[in-house]
Parts: C-alpha cells; structure tokens; sequence
C-alpha cells in the first residue's frame, strides 16, 4: 500500500480534473488508484485514503463485498444510494465522484472527509457548545433544503452518518436509506430508533417532514449529548416518540428549547420549515453574521 497522508490537499486544477472525469462516466478501475491507509469498517466492507494516480487527488474508496450486499438482500438499495448521492452538489454533502466494479467487490469513490466523524467528535467532548452546535444545526438545515428541492428525502439522519470537512464544516454522507420521491409518500420503516418520527413507528405515510424531526433529534443530542426520546427499551421509546416526551435538562435554553420543540411536532405538516430555520432567534443568537445569515449554496 502506499503511504498517503491524511492531511495532503490537492491543488485545485486536480479537483476540477476529477470532476471533469465523473461528469464525463470515466470509467474507473482499481488501477486508477493508489491505496493508502483504512479510513473506517462498516457492515459491507471497509473505506480508504487513497489518490487517483493523474491527477493526485485524495478521495476515500469505499469498498463494498457483493457477497455480503446479496447476503442482506440490499442490492437494490446500494443502487439507489449510488444514483441519488452523485448527483447531489452541496458543500454539506459529500460528493460521490463515481463508481466501479470487479468479479467481486463495489468501489464508490467519495469525497475525502479530513476532521473524520461527528459522531466520534461527539462522544470525546460529550456535547457540543451552542455556537457550534447551531452552525452544525444550520449546514443540516441548508443541506436538507438543498435535498428536498431535489425531492430527496434523506431519512436516517443521526451523528453516525455526518462527516466533517477540510474546514470542520458538516457533510451528510450516508445516503443509503434515502429515497428519490417526487410525489409520493412512502410507509417503509427505515432509519435509526432513537431518530424515527411518529409517523414510522406507527405505521403511517411519511414524507420529506420525517428529516424535519430527525434534525430535531439531532440538534437535541447537540446539545445534551444523547437524543431525547432514550428508554431502556424499543417499546418505551417507542412510547415517549408517539407522546413526544421530551424533557430537557437544566442548562438548554429556552431559545433553543423553542427550536428544538418546533421540530419535534407529532403532526408532520405543523414542523418548522427549513427554510425558516437561518432566521430563528437562536441561530442568529449562536451565530455572528454572514453565517448566521448564510443562503449561499452550492448548486
């Protein structure tokens, strides 16, 4: 394997370089790459620093065993984590630049993540400080937005699927229980207990509203250190998700109760559009200007 180092940036010829080539259905190989060290594990096979050999660009191969996907029955799924996340352009999403194939293995070739996983970075410090929670809070709510328009609908949402950048700024990049749904309103329970809406334990239609709790859930945790609905087991969550049991502990504000609570709403139709989100008074109270005021996206 060669010796890759995390930290190398590439220039910003060989960036363009490389989205050059995935706009344009390269098709890619292993040879294509040099393998450095492994990045992470996860059920289907494992994640690597690696650079394209022309151009010298970092990315993370994320390397996928078809046995174990055909095992789990989730081919289907794969595909469509692949065609949803490479067309999707956000600063808070990470890029897929493409993918390929051999006899036994999926390569998909991802944007590399430097400062690693929020979740990681969450369980060290135990919770975040406003200021950074309501920054992490806003990229979500910008890159949901940016998502809906697309009419994708994220939903599984938690700390475990968000990356953090060169910069420290978020990146959602776990696409693989979202789904393409332009009109529709689907009834597949999907995602994570701790972060699933009313609406999909009990068995109801869910539509784009389900990432309006999840973020709720997620911007909780933020700033407490565990989600809000946690019970000894599924069933008494379950319970305090249906009444909407929250309770907070001292030291939340009430700014940010107020947010937190115009999230949490049992019908999905009464949850705070995200597009409301940048101006509500404690992102504006966490954030100095022009964050805290941010509509730039990347199209």
């Amino acid at each position: 394997m060669a010796a890759l180092s995390a930290s190398s940036r590439p220039a910003a010829m060989s960036k363009e370089e490389a989205k050059d080539a995935a706009r344009n259905g390269k098709q890619w190989s292993l040879e294509d790459f040099e393998i450095g060290k492994p990045l992470g594990r996860g059920k289907f096979g494992s994640v690597y620093l690696a650079r394209e050999r022309k151009t010298k660009y970092i990315v993370a191969l994320k390397v996928l065993q078809k046995s174990q996907l055909t095992k789990a029955g989730v081919e289907h799924q794969l595909r469509r984590e692949i065609e949803i996340q490479s067309h999707l352009r956000h600063k808070n999403i990470l890029r897929m630049f493409g993918y390929f194939y051999d006899e036994k293995r999926i390569y998909l070739i991802l944007e590399f993540a430097p400062q690693g996983e929020l979740y990681k970075k969450l369980m060290k410090v135990g919770h975040f400080p406003e200021s950074q929670a309501a920054k992490y809070v806003l990229e979500m709510s910008e890159a949901l937005e940016y998502c809906h328009d697309k009419h994708v609908i994220h939903r599984d949402i938690k700390p475990e699927n968000l990356l953090l950048g060169h910069s420290g700024e978020l990146k959602i990049a776990d696409f693989g229980w979202s789904v393409h749904a332009p009109s529709s309103r689907r009834n597949t329970l999907c995602g994570t207990l701790d972060y699933l809406p009313p609406e999909m334990i009990e068995g109801r239609d869910h539509d784009k509203n389900v990432d309006l709790w999840s973020l709720g859930v997620l911007m909780y945790e933020f700033l407490v250190g565990s989600p809000p609905f946690e019970a000894e087991g599924h069933q008494q969550t379950y319970r305090r998700i249906s009444r909407v049991d929250i309770q907070f502990p001292k030291g939340v504000a009430e700014d940010a109760r107020d947010l937190i609570t115009r999230l949490l709403v049992k019908e999905p139709t009464g949850r705070m559009n995200l597009s409301e989100i940048k101006n509500h008074p404690w992102i504006l109270r966490c954030l100095p200007a022009p964050l805290g005021n941010s509509t730039n996206r990347s199209k």
